[in-house]
């Protein structure tokens, strides 16, 4: 292994590391996800029939693999196994004494249950990095219900801060909780390794959607721990800057930042109206923000003088921060975005490509995904127990025992 990490490319430090997955539906695939694009192996255990529950999350016209599931499962293998049995039991035991990470995601107490947990499969690989993402942590008086990224956003308090002002709270439109708990949790195992390469150690470390999701609200608590008062809701306003929201435009909108005081008097000069940063009501970050709605008012009726473009144009060569207000599709066909590696070009599994979200990190100015397709439940089971050592006879066995699928 340390051969193969010594000839990996800048772009691919984690290759030669094998990850055992038993994790599914966002949170743990993204984790996974993450570290195949890294250049790591990963192995997909699933349950069958069905495989991982984010296969059968699908609208009408979808393909038998959904987009959602091929998204975030590129570049893994998938070994089908009833670990509810002593033999699959003994094959996740077999192959974690042989992997680098597992990664799991299930209600605190089922892996123990399964004996699976990290003192069951420590025994078998001392320096196994062990990951679980939980929904609300392992202590506390929480610890035993199960997580869900809508639960833990409304728990939290993102959703009770996202909205407009007069409106209903508002879930944002994307799945934080999950998502954000995958990008903490490959990056608890990377740290891991690094201490295990420093030490040759390994350790069992954790996250949740709860601590994924109460760190989103970075400014949220710092207004609450320092007044004793909640941010209330302000559209796609920012409770410490004004103008810093989006405002409409002739064609559309867009947003504007006016972070700080030299923003602001170039604002007032792009609009044509240097009096404005003189106004008394205007004249200091404060002011602005206590009158924001009036604020909001003069510069809508401004904006409303031209399209989206020209007003971005105009903001761009006076260096004040703007953009477009895009729909996902529009960002998605920026050539921008296709400039910086987050759109590629991706095999879908079924003899065709497709396109996919890329890896948002670059190294030596290169950013590159694993290139092979999401795959079918159990697609590599047999191949994947001969390169753990499984001989013909064990693997037919327990194919016809149903303790593992080939798909």
């Amino acid at each position: 292994m340390k051969q193969q990490q010594a000839m990996a490319a800048p772009h691919q430090p984690l290759a030669g590391v094998r990850v055992l997955e038993l994790a599914q539906i966002m949170a743990g695939p993204t984790c996974g996800m993450m570290l195949a694009d890294l250049g790591a192996e990963v192995i997909k255990i699933e349950k069958f029939p069905g495989g991982d529950d984010a296969r059968q999350y699908q609208k009408p016209g979808d393909s038998a693999m959904p987009p959602s599931f091929r998204m975030i499962n590129r570049g893994k293998r998938s070994l089908a196994v009833d670990i509810r049995t002593p033999a699959g039991k003994a094959i996740i035991q077999r192959l974690a004494g042989q992997c680098d990470v597992l990664t799991e995601n299930f209600r605190l107490g089922v892996m123990e249950r399964l004996g699976l947990g990290y003192q069951d499969i420590r025994p078998f690989n001392p320096g196994l990095i062990y990951c679980s993402i939980t929904g609300y942590g392992r202590v506390g008086p929480l610890a035993s219900k199960g997580g869900f990224d809508l639960i833990l956003q409304a728990f939290s308090g993102l959703i009770s801060a996202t909205g407009e002002p007069d409106g209903p709270p508002v879930k944002p439109g994307v799945s934080i909780a999950d998502t954000n708990a995958g990008i903490l949790a490959a990056l608890a195992i990377v740290s891991a390794y690094v201490h295990r390469l420093k030490t040759g150690q390994g350790q069992h470390v954790e996250t949740s959607l709860l601590q994924a999701s109460l760190q989103q609200t970075y400014w949220l608590a710092a207004n609450y721990f320092s007044s004793g008062r909640e941010t209330p809701r302000l559209g796609t306003a920012h409770s410490l800057i004004a103008p810093y929201q989006v405002f409409k435009t002739r064609d559309g909108g867009m947003v504007i930042g006016g972070g700080n005081p030299k923003a602001w008097i170039s604002i007032c000069e792009v609009l044509g109206h240097p009096e404005w940063s003189a106004d008394p009501r205007f004249d200091h970050p404060q002011k602005r923000v206590q009158n924001r709605p009036a604020l909001e008012m003069l510069i809508n009726q401004v904006l409303a003088q031209h399209d989206t473009a020209t007003w971005c144009s105009r903001f761009d060569a006076a260096g004040v921060p703007a953009g477009p207000l895009n729909t996902a599709g529009q960002a998605l066909e920026h050539e921008q975005s296709r400039a910086v590696g987050m759109v590629v070009d991706v095999p879908d599994g079924l003899g065709g490509r497709s396109r996919g979200i890329g890896s948002p990190l670059t190294f030596s100015g290169r950013s590159e995904i694993a290139s092979s397709p999401a795959p079918r439940i159990g697609q590599h089971s047999r191949e994947l127990l001969k390169e753990f050592g499984c001989a013909d006879s064990e693997i037919d066995q327990w194919l016809q025992a149903g303790v593992v699928h080939q798909g």
